[in-house]
């Protein structure tokens, strides 16, 4: 229905598709559709609600944002072939003016993400002489050494965002704002058969924990 034939870029939305369906169900957009639906609310309104859960840059936009910043770090090249001494300059730079790097690390995960390398094979076999793809590969190679020397970081490996937007532009579609889109269509295969199996298990609402103010005084003092 996007109007593409080309048969790489079917299989890379078919294998998109497939890898973004869920992920464990305890991201944002999946369990805002849990939490919704628990009380009882029809699929449609639950996947609503999760759908809003992707408006962040954190969750439904990470793939924009790793996207712009190997854009930053294209220009950054100036013309030059990717390469690990440029790359980790721009690396030190980004974390010295105290931001992240998009697309490293993982709530859950501390190893590489293999719906990253799945996107990356893909691009192995089928993509060649991308300058922005070719980035990725560099970086994926030079980033994980940089980040696994700053103490913080418990998983300084990729995940799947700092590969899904290379791939996207690299068969045509430029309109970043169209991903997020194209993400949730996928995520709904796994949030509502959840739906179904919390419904099947009788599961009952959700309820979050409540806290009091001698345990905020508490959190508070530990800044």
């Amino acid at each position: 229905m996007l109007g593409y034939n080309d048969f790489n870029m079917r299989e890379c939305m078919r294998g998109y598709l497939s890898i973004h369906s869920d992920h464990e169900g305890g991201n944002v957009s999946a369990h805002t559709a849990h939490l919704v639906g628990s009380a009882l609310a029809d699929p449609y309104l639950s996947y609503s609600a999760a759908l809003n859960g992707l408006a962040g840059p954190l969750h439904g936009l990470a793939n924009q944002e790793c996207l712009k910043w190997l854009m930053e770090l294209k220009e950054f090249h100036k013309g030059e072939r990717p390469n690990k001494a440029i790359i980790e300059q721009f690396v030190n730079k980004t974390l010295g003016e105290g931001r992240v790097i998009p697309g490293y690390g993982h709530a859950v995960l501390r190893n590489t993400d293999p719906r990253f390398m799945h996107l990356k094979e893909f691009a192995d076999r089928n993509i060649q002489n991308d300058y922005i793809c070719d980035l990725a590969r560099v970086c994926f190679e030079t980033v994980p050494g940089i980040l696994g020397k700053v103490g913080k970081i418990k998983n300084p490996y990729p995940n799947v965002d700092a590969y899904s937007g290379c791939l996207l532009q690299h068969y045509g579609m430029v309109e970043n704002d169209f991903y997020t889109c194209v993400f949730a269509v996928s995520r709904a295969l796994g949030c509502l058969s959840n739906g179904i199996w919390s419904r099947a298990f009788g599961l009952p609402i959700e309820r979050p924990n409540s806290i009091n103010i001698s345990f905020m005084e508490r959190l508070g003092g530990k800044q």
